[in-house]
This record gives structure tokens, sequence and C-alpha cells, in this order.
């Protein structure tokens, strides 16, 4: 998570397409209402196209090695893999409505925040569909960080799949007292320069929302509605501070790295002592690897770090989508759940209510092995920020790259 997007599509462009005439695609709305059974059996034998982003060996191996042959074993579904994440996907979406293709390339995708929202802008999402799902029955929809992704109701258009928190990370052996609040990271910069850096990517934007909250006053300073007089006055304060002490920054501060796997180079090889990410830090995989060194650490900001869910959606034009509800309620059960929460695997937290589940399951889950070195996100939880309206981050890509980079 998200880790999924890169550099957001401009509002202008969604627009634009938006202008266009259509004619809409088979909307296989029948399938809304179905009963399973019959969903099931019409999943049966295809071809599910998944475009997914694919930057961490761990996720590759719980999709090709685990989840493509079960869906093949238990539903003769043949599962196919393609790599792509926000931009991509809202790029395929506005593309085939250019061409009215009816019948699209994927049929479901890993998603959440301002892709959904772009998304739903285009019409590009089939459903409700969650619904539908037997193994929606284990996950609490009340639960405001599954039933809203970035400020918008989910309402059924996505399946939440992960839940996790943003965190701060850092190596315990060489940083004694890591930074809490944006006072603490100057003496930090001053301490340690050129060991610290904003990537310019969703990653990066995430821990601005962090920093924005923070002179906002409060973790709920951006909730509600995008607020244009807010994020201005805001911003203005955040980009002061960034320029300020960007010669303290790595390279200090004359380019900024493009991906989080660039950052996690940096963090490895040393030259980088703080840095950050989803999954409270996806630190596990990577000490476990030998990429970080065992004294690596994660924590939450002191004003809050973002919690948010990533979901499964399904395409407007998808031409398998009883087989992407077959696949998706796969991905929900408890046994794809329990092995994604795997500490040496894929190490996700899952969205399953755990009470709802049987004695057995319930046991397997709570029984699972915890993490050596990454936190658990109970021990986050308390600093909790919710992902603010998805046009925050659209804006922060856009004023980053003129307010800081081209400065």
């Amino acid at each position: 998570m998200s880790i999924l997007q890169k550099v957001p599509f401009t509002i202008l462009s969604i627009l634009v397409i938006l202008s266009c005439t259509e004619n809409p695609s088979t909307n296989d709305e029948a399938l809304k209402t179905a009963p399973w059974t019959e969903i099931a059996q019409k999943a049966e034998g295809s071809t599910v196209n998944f475009m997914m982003w694919q930057g961490s060996p761990a996720i590759n191996e719980y999709i090709n090695n685990y989840v493509v042959p079960s869906v093949k074993e238990k539903y003769n579904i043949s599962l196919k893999i393609s790599g792509g994440q926000g931009p991509e996907i809202v790029q395929l979406v506005m593309g085939e409505k250019q061409a009215n293709i009816q019948s699209g390339q994927v049929d479901m995708v890993w998603i959440n925040g301002e892709t959904f929202f772009q998304l739903r802008k285009l019409n590009g999402l089939w459903g409700p569909f969650v619904g539908q799902l037997p193994n929606a029955k284990h996950i609490d929809m009340n639960d405001p960080f599954i039933n809203t992704d970035f400020q918008q109701p989910v309402k059924g258009m996505e399946a939440p799949w992960s839940i996790n928190q943003f965190a701060i990370v850092y190596d315990s052996a060489r940083v004694q007292n890591p930074p809490k609040n944006l006072q603490q990271l100057t003496e930090y910069l001053e301490r340690y320069p050129g060991t610290f850096t904003i990537s310019n990517d969703f990653t990066g934007m995430t821990l601005l929302k962090s920093f924005m909250a923070e002179l906002g006053g409060s973790p709920n300073s951006l909730d509600g509605p995008f607020d244009e007089e807010k994020y201005n006055g805001l911003s203005q304060k955040l980009w002061a501070y960034v320029n300020g002490h960007k010669k303290y920054f790595w390279k200090e501060g004359r380019t900024f790295p493009k991906e989080q796997s660039k950052m996690g180079q940096l963090y490895a090889n040393g030259e980088l002592l703080l840095v950050y990410g989803f999954s409270e830090g996806g630190i596990e995989e990577k000490v476990l690897n030998g990429l970080y060194p065992r004294s690596t650490r994660g924590y939450a900001w002191k004003n809050g770090t973002i919690k948010n869910s990533n979901y499964l959606g399904v395409l407007y034009n998808a031409p398998q989508k009883a087989g992407a509800m077959q696949v998706i309620d796969f991905l929900l059960s408890p046994e794809a759940q329990l092995r994604k929460a795997n500490v040496n695997g894929m190490n996700s937290n899952t969205v399953l209510n755990i009470e709802s589940l049987s004695a057995d399951w319930q046991e397997k889950f709570k029984t699972v092995a915890k993490r050596q070195y990454g936190p658990e996100m109970k021990q986050l939880e308390k600093n909790a920020i919710a992902e603010p309206a998805p046009e925050y981050m659209i804006r922060l890509y856009e004023d980053f790259r003129k307010q800081v980079i081209e400065k």
C-alpha cells in the first residue's frame, strides 16, 4: 500500500475522459444478486488476469507459488499476473474507455486510496460485489479503517485484502534517540546530516501527510473532505520546513529517490539511517533476507502515522467477473489470510475478524509466529491516523515537485 502507486494522474486527465462519449460494456448485473453456486459455476475454467504491484519478492512468492496453484486446483481457474500499480491501472482504464473496449485486458486489480478515487471518477470499477463473497462475512465492515478508503466510503466496490500501518524505520545500533516529531527531526538532521530524505513516491507523500497532520495540530487535523484553504495554509508551512532543512538531506536535497526500493538500498548500505514504510515499516522480510541489519526497529510518529487497508477491485469491463470474484473470495479465506500472515513470507495483517471464525481457525491465527524485528500493528495503533481525502495526496505530488524538487 499502500505501496501501490507511484505518480498520480491529474484530475484534469480524468475529466477529459469523463467528457468523452462511451458505450458501456456488458455489466453482468445478474452476478450482483446471483446465488454463489451460480457464480462459482460460471467462474470454473476461466482465465483471470490480475494486475498488481510486483515490487516485493515475498508478495510475488505468495501469489505465484501459493495463490496461482491453489485457485487452479480448487476452482480450475488460471490466474495470470501482470505488473502494474496506480498510474498503470488508471492509464489502462482510460485507454480502454477511449477505445470503447468492452472486454478488457484485466479482470481484477490491487488498489487503494487515490487509485480508488480516480477509478470511481472514471466509472472504472464494477460493483458493488463484496456482499456476494461468502468470506466477506468474516470482515468487520464497521471498522472505519476498512469501510473507508482515503475518506471515501467503500460501499462494496472493492474488497479489503490487508490492513497495515505506516512506521518510521531506523538502525538502533547507530541512532539512539530517533525523532518522533518535527522539532526532533530538526535535531536529528543536524546531528546526522545526509542520512534522511523523502522519496518522490506514494510512500514519501504518505510521510508528508503525517508531517502535515502534525503542523495542523492533531492526528485528526486532515479529517473530512478536502479543504483547499486548509491545504494551502498547511502545505506552505510544510514546504518551508522541508526547504529549510533539505541542505541536511541525502545529497544535500539536490535529488530525491523516485522509488521506495531505492530508499531500501540506501538504508541497507548505510547511507540512510532513517527510512519509513507501510506494513509497519516492511522490516521483517528485509531483515530475514539479510538486506537490513538486525538492529533495525520501527515506531510511529508521535502525532500519528497513517493506518489503512488495501483492496482488490474488479474492472468495469472485466471479461471474467465471476472468476475474479472467486479468486478474491479465496484471497479472503481463512486459509489464504493465514498463509499471508506468515512472518517468513508476505507477513501481512489479516482483514478478518478472528472472533467470527471457527475455534480451530481462531487458534491458528492466535498462535501464528510473531515478528522478531518489525513492530506489530497493535504496538502502533494508538498512534494511528486515518488516510486523508485523496486530493491531499494528489496535490502533494504536484507541489513536492514544484515547491521542493524544482526549487
